[in-house]
């Protein structure tokens, strides 16, 4: 039993050090020049997007994604008071394929929500930047750095990725 254990336990840790080791790569890159779309159907180098007057929040979900839509929801709160106090820009990109793309505009209206939604329906920028599943986020200093990131949603991670907002100059 304790054999079984230590052998699970073992490998769950194995499991994780290659998502702590990318967390640690990932930290002063900055974002990939890759085509992505804006609502209207756009295309544009995403690094364009990146704010250079405060930090950035990338976060990549899909219409599908219980989990996302929650993240972007609870963070609501926080965001409009830090595009205030930190001049922050979200940028919303969207994993949803180009079968489902067409739900993201009536969605995201639906939700009423004030980020900035971008595609990615070929999903380059989401391989680009090695974001295996949703939702996945990052935060960007104003100089275009990878700081932060979080990978999945619990109740209470938009307090703490607020934090960590807070703390960037």
């Amino acid at each position: 039993m304790i054999k079984n254990l230590f052998a699970a336990l073992s490998l769950a840790l194995l499991a994780c050090a290659p998502a702590l080791a990318q967390d640690k790569a990932d930290k002063g890159r900055t974002v990939p020049h890759v085509t992505v779309q804006d609502m209207a159907g756009k295309s544009a180098d995403f690094s364009s997007f990146v704010n250079t007057e405060g930090p950035t929040v990338i976060s990549f979900w899909a219409t599908w994604c219980k989990p996302c839509i929650q993240e972007l929801t609870a963070f609501e709160d926080h965001y409009t008071d830090l595009v205030k106090e930190k001049k922050l820009r979200l940028l919303a990109v969207s994993v949803d394929d180009a079968r489902s793309q067409g739900r993201v505009g009536p969605f995201v209206a639906s939700r009423g929500w004030a980020y900035q939604v971008l595609l990615d329906p070929n999903q380059d920028l989401k391989r680009a930047m090695s974001v295996v599943n949703v939702p996945h986020t990052f935060l960007l200093d104003k100089e275009g750095r990878i700081v932060w990131q979080h990978n999945s949603y619990n109740p209470g991670d938009e307090d703490e990725l607020a934090e960590q907002v807070r703390k960037l100059n």
